[in-house]
């Protein structure tokens, strides 16, 4: 089926589904765009596809997807109604989203490594962190009701795929995450300016959960006070901070250097 009218009732759905996430979460399902995050759909998560006549005639997997229903062909002008970007890559999906659970998290096997995500705003950082999170091995990531939305579009793009293979919750409340993860036997590591440790001076062999703060304000209180200990990243020349990704991203892949060293040794 070929559609050629931005005004259809399924690309408004979908442009809908794009822009609001509640309307994302009352349906259950996300948006994703462009042939690289395509080819990262796992099967049973795709619900629909729409893409150009060029794009189809030229990918195996989605000619299939049209012959089972799967797909149908729109112009580039319907693609662009129902994208979050300017120039559309010729596919875009819709894809059931995730149920994961803070228990289901927390029972996994082996030691974990978590990030615990309090207020981060940025899209972008969020999916970064999701990524470089699937190359250091974390387990889960457990973000609080002020994070940003996992499934907004630029998360999405951002997470160049990890979306579908890191686990992730959204809680209300983040206090008593915490707690849970304690009682667990997770160590928790809060990334502050006013820590009294060196990050690279802990051991991260055994559970672990980083803590990572709001871009602007850092971790409340609350949280900071919750932790098992404060750990600073220390900095040369003038630099007060760091991002938020990039200070995830380096303790993230300290526990994952220990306990890459820890390995080898046994």
């Amino acid at each position: 089926m070929m559609i050629a009218s931005t005004a259809n009732k399924r690309v408004k759905e979908v442009a809908a589904l794009t822009k609001k996430a509640r309307y994302r979460n009352e349906e259950g399902v996300f948006v994703v765009e462009g042939p690289r995050m395509f080819a990262e759909i796992p099967a049973d998560r795709l619900v629909h596809v729409y893409a150009t006549e060029s794009f189809l005639k030229e990918n195996e997997t989605l000619r299939r997807a049209a012959a089972s229903g799967l797909a149908d062909t729109v112009t580039e002008e319907v693609l662009r109604a129902m994208s979050d970007t300017q120039t559309p890559q010729g596919v875009l999906a819709v894809v059931k989203q995730y149920r994961y659970s803070l228990a289901g998290i927390l029972k996994q096997r082996g030691a974990a490594m978590l990030l615990f995500l309090e207020g981060l705003q940025d899209p972008g950082n969020l999916g970064t962190i999701l990524r470089a999170g699937e190359g250091a091995g974390v387990t889960g990531i457990i973000m609080d009701g002020r994070t940003a939305d996992i499934y907004s579009p630029k998360v999405i793009r951002s997470t160049m795929g990890s979306v579908f293979r890191v686990p992730f919750v959204r809680t209300e409340d983040f206090a008593a995450a915490l707690t849970e993860a304690k009682k667990a036997g997770i160590r928790l590591a809060a990334a502050h300016l006013k820590g009294s440790v060196a990050y690279d001076t802990v051991d991260y062999t055994g559970p672990v959960g980083f803590l990572i703060g709001n871009e602007a304000a850092g971790l409340s209180g609350e949280a900071a006070e919750t932790a098992d200990m404060r750990v600073r990243i220390p900095m040369a020349g003038q630099v007060e901070s760091l991002n938020a990704s990039v200070a995830a991203s380096v303790l993230m892949y300290e526990a994952a250097r220990q306990r890459r060293h820890q390995a080898a040794r046994q």
